[in-house]
């Protein structure tokens, strides 16, 4: 069985067939997703989609959607944690170097939910873009507990090597089927077969060849085919240890 260890479900662009989906991917051999949340409004459909057996649901605040959080979010989120225990991680929340939001905001939003997983002993689900080593320096600050997942991952080996080092893994998905992806997909060799997930961001990070598409969960299992193939593993193998290592950070 494959996870999906990060997909978004619950967004609007699979209001009018999200029941096909599902059962697209489970006819690709994918058995269970992982929904983050990524603003306090979502949350709530995120929370709907949780009641599913094979769903499992995280709560955050992400950095793309600054201009929608508000003052009280972050002391929300810690509410909506109490009220929600069934939540697997916090996320996705994290540091996007690409967005006009000023940085100084994100790392306040951002550090305040990493002290929350502190607090928690939960694991957090990081959105990193252009931010790996200011990440990993932070993180390496505050020694969170439960770890969590680098999502998208699209650094160097040794930037991964960091993050394994303080108790991430990685997440590898559609960006690394693209043939100029070299340096992650060199990254992808090099991971220990305990260091990484299998992710499509759904309805995001389309595969080579969908290019204007819009991604699904099923395709998991192409991100399974092209990992194994650069790792010079059979796709069984890569499957059964990402799930493995999805059960283990998030306790499913």
């Amino acid at each position: 069985m494959l996870i999906d260890s990060h997909c978004h479900l619950d967004f609007p662009d699979f209001d009018a067939d999200r029941d096909a989906v599902i059962a697209r991917a489970r006819a690709a051999g994918v058995g269970h997703f992982v929904v983050p949340g990524t603003t306090r409004k979502g949350w709530p459909g995120v929370l709907a989609l949780g009641a599913r057996d094979d769903v499992s649901v995280c709560l955050g605040l992400h950095p793309y959607f600054m201009q929608e959080h508000a003052e009280g979010d972050s002391e929300a989120l810690a509410q909506a944690l109490d009220d929600h225990p069934e939540a697997v991680a916090i996320g996705e929340c994290g540091i996007d170097a690409r967005l006009d939001a000023p940085l100084d905001a994100q790392w306040r939003l951002f550090d305040a939910q990493l002290r929350l997983a502190k607090a928690r002993a939960l694991p957090v689900v990081i959105h990193c873009v252009r931010a790996n080593d200011q990440v990993a320096k932070r993180l390496r600050q505050l020694d969170l507990p439960a770890g969590g997942l680098i999502h998208a991952f699209a650094g160097s080996p040794e930037q991964a090597s960091k993050f394994l080092d303080l108790g991430f893994v990685v997440g590898l998905g559609g960006a690394l089927t693209h043939e100029r992806a070299k340096r992650l997909q060199r990254a992808a060799a090099s991971l220990p077969d305990d260091g990484y997930v299998l992710e499509t961001d759904s309805p995001d990070m389309p595969l080579a060849g969908h290019r204007g598409e819009r991604n699904e969960p099923a395709r998991v299992a192409e991100v399974c085919r092209v990992v194994a193939q650069l790792r010079g593993q059979e796709p069984e193998a890569v499957a059964a240890n990402s799930t493995a290592n999805a059960r283990r950070l998030f306790r499913l």
